[in-house]
C-alpha cells in the first residue's frame, strides 16, 4: 500500500491547491456499483446473441433487428439497482465544494446525477430518456422495461428510441462543444475508469492545456505516459481514500 498512499497523498494535494478541475470518466466508474462494462462479454453471452455487442448496439442494427436491439438492450443495458459508489459521491461533493467543474462522462447509467452532481455532460445519451422517433414524445426507462418487443408511442405508435449514442451515430454537438470548452481551461485534468479507446469521445484529451494530468485507471491507457499523476487501481477505491 506504501506507493499507492504517497499517490492519494498526491491527489489530495492537487485537489486542495486547485479549484478549476474536470474530470472525465468511462465504464470503470460504474463498474464498482454493479454495471459490467459490454465489452468484457460474458460466457451467457455467447450462447444468447449471435452477434458481437458493438454490431447489435449500432445504428444500422438498430435499423434492421430492433426487435434483436431490444432484446439485448434489456438484458445487458439496464441496471436500475445500480447506485452511485465513491467516485460519483466524491464528485459530487468536489462540485458542491466549488473545486470541481464538470463531470464528462461515457456512461448512460445517470449514476453521476443519481450521486448529485449538477454539471454531467453525457457523451453517450442516457438510458434513463427516451423519445418516439415519430412525435418526440419523452418515456422514461421504466416504460422501456415494462414494454415488449419494440416499444411503442401511446400517442402515434412510433417506435420509442433509447437518447443513447449508437456505433455509426454522430455524438451531440453542443455536447462535445461543451465538453471541449471545460477540457481546454481546465488547471486539472482527471481521467478515470476509462481505457481511452472509444473515439471521438477518448480525443477530447487532447484540448487539455493545463497544469496536471491525473490518471486512474486498473489497465494501462494510451495517455499515462503523459500523466502528472498515474494511479493504476479501481477508482472507487482511489476516491474513498479522500
Amino acid at each position: 500500500m506504501g506507493k499507492n498512499q504517497e499517490q492519494i497523498k498526491e491527489l489530495k494535494s492537487i485537489i486542495e491547491k486547485y479549484d478549476n478541475i474536470v474530470f472525465f470518466g468511462g465504464a470503470g466508474v460504474s463498474t464498482e456499483s454493479g454495471i459490467p462494462d459490454f465489452r468484457s462479454v460474458d460466457g451467457l453471452y455467447h450462447q444468447q446473441y449471435d452477434y458481437p455487442p458493438e454490431t447489435i448496439l449500432s445504428h444500422t442494427f438498430y435499423r434492421r433487428r430492433p426487435d434483436e436491439f431490444y432484446r439485448f438492450y434489456r438484458n445487458k443495458m439496464l441496471f436500475l439497482d445500480a447506485r452511485p459508489n465513491a467516485a460519483h459521491l466524491k464528485l459530487a461533493e468536489l462540485e458542491a465544494a466549488g473545486k470541481l467543474r464538470a463531470v464528462i462522462t461515457q456512461n448512460i447509467d445517470g449514476l453521476h446525477q443519481a450521486g448529485g452532481s449538477k454539471t454531467v455532460l453525457e457523451l453517450h445519451g442516457s438510458v434513463l430518456r427516451n423519445y418516439c422517433e415519430k412525435c418526440g414524445a419523452f418515456y422514461d426507462v421504466h416504460y422501456i422495461i415494462d414494454s415488449t418487443g419494440v416499444p411503442r408511442c401511446d400517442n402515434c405508435g412510433g417506435s420509442v428510441k433509447p437518447d443513447v449514442v449508437l456505433y455509426e451515430e454522430g455524438l451531440d454537438s453542443k455536447t462535445m462543444n461543451d465538453a471541449v470548452h471545460f477540457i481546454h481551461d481546465a488547471q486539472v485534468l482527471i481521467i478515470g475508469g476509462t481505457s481511452l479507446a472509444v473515439y471521438p469521445a477518448a480525443g477530447l484529451i487532447d484540448y487539455f492545456r493545463g497544469d496536471k494530468l491525473v490518471v486512474i485507471n486498473k489497465a494501462p491507457t494510451p495517455r499515462d505516459s503523459h500523466a502528472d499523476l498515474l494511479i493504476q487501481a479501481p477508482i472507487g477505491e482511489v476516491f474513498a481514500q479522500l
